[in-house]
C-alpha cells in the first residue's frame, strides 16, 4: 500500500512539473525584442561635371579614401584657355565702360569747338556773297541763276554749322546714361563668364565627398569622358545605417532615440551600440530579404538604426539582428 502511495506521489509530482514546464513556461515572455534587417548599402557614383580627356586616376579598387582627397583629374589646358579668354573679355568691357564714364577728352572738345568756329566763318562768308549777288541781280549785272547758286551755298553752309554745333553739344554732354548702364551690364555678364570658366576649370579635379572605399574604377587615363560619366564607385564608411523591420504589434515598444544593440552572425558576443533614428509612418509587407519567424505577409514598419561606433566588422548588405533590451513586459 505504501509503495502504491509513493508511486502516486511521484507521478503527481512529475505531472505537475511537466504541466509547469509546458504551460507555465509559455506564460513567460522574453523581455528582449529582436528585430531583423541588413546594413544599408550606401555608395555613390563619382563623375566629373564637365567633358574632357581623363589625365590621371589616383586610386585603385579597394583603396581607402578620406573626404577631400583628390582622386582623378581631367586635362585642364582647354579650360585654362577658356579662363584666359574670359579674363581678356572682362578687360575689354572695363575699358569700354571707363571710356563712356570719362567722357570726351579736352582735345576732342577743342576740336569740336574749332569745327563750329570754322563752319560759322563759312556761313558768314556765304551770307556776304549772297548779299553781293542780290545787288548785282537787281542791277542786272548777273543772271538769276547765279543768285540762286549763292543762296543754295549759304543754306548748305548753315546746315553744316548746325551739325557741328550739335556734335559739340554731344561731346560736352558725354555718353547717355542708358549707354553707361548697358556697358556696366556687359561688364557684369563678362565677369559671370569668368566665374563659369573658373568653375569648369575647378571641375577638372575630382575629390572624394566623404570617407569610404573605392569599389570600382571604371576608366583609365586617356579616355574621353562625357559630363556625368561615372569614374569611380565609392562605398561610404560613415554613418553606418541598419535597415530593420518591426512587426505591427511591437510598434509601441520602440521609439526614435532608443538605444539598441546590433548583432552580427560573425561575432554575436560583440554587439554594436546603436540608436533608433527613424521609424516609417506607413506599414508595408515584410521584404523577402528579412528572415523572421513571422509570416511573410505580415505587416511591418521599417526603421533605421544608426550605429554609433562602427568598424570593419559591419559590411554593407550584411544581415544583422537588432536587440531592444527589456522592451517586452515579463509575465509569470
Amino acid at each position: 500500500m505504501k509503495r502504491v502511495a509513493i508511486v502516486f506521489v511521484i507521478l503527481a509530482a512529475l505531472g505537475g512539473g511537466a504541466a509547469w514546464y509546458f504551460y507555465g513556461r509559455e506564460t513567460t515572455q522574453d523581455p528582449d525584442l529582436l528585430l531583423y534587417g541588413n546594413v544599408d548599402i550606401r555608395q555613390v557614383d563619382l563623375a566629373f561635371r564637365v567633358t574632357g580627356r581623363l589625365e590621371e586616376m589616383l586610386f585603385e579598387e579597394g583603396d581607402a579614401v578620406t573626404a577631400g582627397d583628390l582622386i582623378a583629374m581631367l586635362d585642364p589646358v582647354p579650360f585654362e584657355e577658356s579662363v584666359a579668354y574670359a579674363d581678356a573679355n572682362v578687360a575689354v568691357r572695363v575699358a569700354q565702360l571707363a571710356n563712356l564714364e570719362a567722357g570726351a577728352r579736352p582735345q576732342e572738345i577743342a576740336q569740336a569747338r574749332a569745327t563750329v568756329v570754322e563752319r560759322q566763318a563759312a556761313l558768314d562768308n556765304a551770307m556776304r556773297i549772297l548779299e553781293r549777288q542780290q545787288t548785282l541781280v537787281q542791277e542786272g549785272n548777273v543772271s538769276q541763276s547765279v543768285y540762286d547758286d549763292a543762296l543754295t551755298t549759304m543754306d548748305e553752309t548753315e546746315a553744316r554749322l548746325v551739325s557741328a554745333q550739335e556734335a559739340l553739344a554731344l561731346v560736352i554732354d558725354g555718353a547717355r546714361p542708358e549707354d553707361i548702364a548697358a556697358a556696366r551690364a556687359n561688364l557684369q555678364a563678362a565677369q559671370v563668364q569668368v566665374d563659369q570658366a573658373q568653375t569648369q576649370l575647378d571641375d577638372t579635379s575630382l575629390f572624394s565627398p566623404s570617407d569610404g572605399t573605392i569599389l570600382t574604377r571604371l576608366h583609365e587615363p586617356g579616355a574621353i569622358l562625357a559630363a556625368g560619366q561615372t569614374v569611380y564607385t565609392l562605398s561610404l564608411d560613415r554613418p553606418v545605417w541598419v535597415r530593420a523591420y518591426v512587426d505591427e504589434p511591437d510598434l509601441g515598444l520602440i521609439e526614435p532615440g532608443q538605444t539598441v544593440e546590433v548583432i552580427t552572425d560573425t561575432d554575436p558576443n560583440r554587439p554594436y551600440e546603436g540608436q533608433i533614428g527613424f521609424i516609417s509612418p506607413t506599414a508595408e509587407f515584410t521584404p523577402r530579404t528579412v528572415e523572421t519567424t513571422a509570416l511573410r505577409t505580415s505587416l511591418v514598419y521599417r526603421l533605421r538604426v544608426i550605429v554609433e561606433q562602427p568598424d570593419g566588422g559591419l559590411r554593407q548588405g550584411m544581415p544583422v539582428t537588432v536587440r531592444v533590451a527589456g522592451a517586452r513586459p515579463v509575465t509569470e
